[in-house]
């Protein structure tokens, strides 16, 4: 697909200035926002993505002004669920998480477009840095682990698009070039992990042990 993200920059650029924090909290540590550009019932202060809501998704006001993001996903031909700008302030990091059950695999799949970012932005699926670059569009497996620093300059502004998957993204898939990433960690190297940050017994690794202990619980 073919993604003008000079223009999709200059639409970024005129939308007003209201965006909100990102609801999830207790994953991440500065500022995270968003403005929801489709959401259910096309409110835009619905910025929690529901692909099982009962009011379906409809474009927010705000896309009204972004009409190179409409033009490009006009061009998506499989149902869209939640489309959000999402900006990673500098300094801003979300801790390693997983969004279960988001994956091609589980019939929904999560496309990430860069539109403003820089080289020090680091964003790893299960410990391998993933390097995005504005323009490009890519699915992240959200299930497995992944996390993310902006460790530059300037904000990290991703569009993301929550897709449905029919045989036009199983062939738009299959044509496109794939980055694998390594196995999960096996719970042995958990457990060193965890014990690691244990002993440096600060209130963010203590944060980082307690997610990690969680992870495992799930994996059970």
């Amino acid at each position: 697909m073919s993604i003008n993200i000079l223009s999709i920059r200059q639409d970024i650029l005129q939308l007003p200035k209201i965006w909100s924090p990102h609801f999830n909290t207790s994953q991440y540590e500065g500022e995270w926002t968003v403005l929801s550009l489709r959401a259910p019932g096309g409110h835009q202060d619905r910025i929690i993505p529901d692909l099982m809501s009962e009011n379906g998704y409809e474009d927010t006001p705000l896309m009204a002004t972004c009409p190179t993001v409409r033009q490009l996903l006009d061009t998506f031909q499989c149902p869209l669920a939640s489309v959000r700008l999402l900006n990673l302030k500098r300094g801003a990091v979300i801790k390693e998480h997983r969004d279960h059950e988001l994956a091609f695999e589980h019939g929904e799949a999560r496309l990430h477009i860069p539109v403003f970012t820089n080289d020090e932005v680091e964003f790893f699926v299960q410990d391998q840095r993933i390097p995005m670059q504005p323009g490009e569009c890519w699915y992240i497996n959200a299930n497995l682990p992944h996390r993310v620093a902006n460790l530059g300059p300037t904000d990290r502004i991703h569009l993301v698009v929550d897709c449905v998957v029919n045989d036009w993204l199983r062939e738009l898939f299959a044509r496109s070039q794939t980055t694998t990433v390594a196995p999960e960690r096996k719970t042995g190297e958990l457990l060193k992990m965890i014990f690691e940050l244990r002993l440096q017994n600060t209130a963010v690794t203590n944060r980082l042990a307690d997610e990690l202990e969680q992870s495992l619980i799930e994996q059970a």
